[in-house]
């Protein structure tokens, strides 16, 4: 079973300790606020108070053990700051950090934080998902548990033409279309720019650095990844 930490749970990290935890994983709250572990310890795998921006009250929780952690402390945003700089530093394999407004995620990204939760990202749904399925880089719940989702490419079909995948026939799943990024020089400066690439070409090739909108059950989703991995 994998070990997710959410450090601070207030409203939006409650809802997503609580998500994964009814999902099967094991989940461990840490939050400065006594208040907020008492009101989610039932709910979880282990629940204690600390402050997270003290590295040895995060080493004597044996947080190096964790194979992801979700910063989604709300309104101190140095303590978000501070806290992902010392699980960088553990070595934990994700380390996923809240962030308001572009200043902020620049910031976290100078330090190394690659995954950052986002205002627009604030459903506790699509952040469980992204947690348990990281080839799922975002998704559109919809009813009779159908979802449009976008997937990293799995390392099976990678080269492979859209006809030879037939993932109607074989997988239940209907490509929308693939996102592609495109390198192109402005003003003399190379940058890379995401185009979207029309599924109706069955030559299309697939290319790793590409990702999948595919429409179709969760379930089959998540099968089409599992098998293809």
């Amino acid at each position: 079973m994998r070990k997710y930490a959410v450090i601070g749970v207030g409203k939006y990290g409650s809802q997503i300790a609580r998500k994964l935890a009814e999902n099967g994983a094991e989940v461990y709250a840490f939050d400065l606020s006594e208040e907020k572990i008492e009101r989610i310890k039932d709910e979880v795998a282990f629940a204690v108070s600390l402050d997270s921006t003290d590295k040895k009250a995060l080493i004597s929780q044996d947080i190096e053990k964790i194979d992801a952690a979700v910063v989604a402390i709300g309104e101190n945003f140095e303590a978000v700051v501070l806290t992902s700089v010392h699980l960088l530093e553990l070595k934990i394999g994700r380390v996923i950090a809240r962030a308001h407004g572009p200043m902020q995620k620049q910031i976290l990204q100078k330090i190394g934080v690659q995954e950052l939760l986002t205002p627009e990202d604030e459903v506790a749904e699509l952040v469980t998902e992204r947690l348990l399925n990281p080839s799922i880089i975002s998704s559109l719940p919809l009813p009779d548990d159908c979802e449009i989702a976008e997937i990293k490419v799995p390392q099976g079909i990678t080269n492979r033409t859209i006809e030879d995948l037939d993932m109607k026939k074989r997988y239940r799943l209907n490509l929308i279309c693939l996102k592609r990024e495109i390198e192109v020089k402005d003003n003399g400066e190379k940058t890379v720019e995401q185009h979207l690439v029309d599924a109706e070409n069955e030559k299309t090739v697939i290319y790793e650095s590409d990702s999948l909108v595919v429409f179709g059950t969760k379930r089959d989703i998540e099968r089409f990844i599992e098998v293809n991995e």
